[in-house]
């Protein structure tokens, strides 16, 4: 089924919701709520941002230890 062929039943389905007078309409605290929700998800779900682990550099100079500094 196309895209917009879904786009167009959902769209329907969502007026006769409305019509009927049992669609969900978001009052502020709710948006708010949710907002503080799907914030909390991205930073790992406990209220906290999560830091990546450091990476650490390979020493400098030369290719020792590297397949490309061995002869085979």
């Amino acid at each position: 089924m196309s895209a917009e062929k879904q786009r167009e039943i959902a769209s329907k389905g969502g007026r006769a919701a409305h019509e009927k007078g049992t669609a969900h309409e978001w009052t502020a605290d709710e948006a708010r709520s949710a907002g503080r929700k799907g914030g909390q998800v991205s930073r790992g779900g406990r209220g906290r941002l999560i830091t990546p682990e450091p990476v650490t550099m390979a020493p400098q100079g030369g290719l020792a230890g590297s397949a490309a500094g061995r002869a085979e």
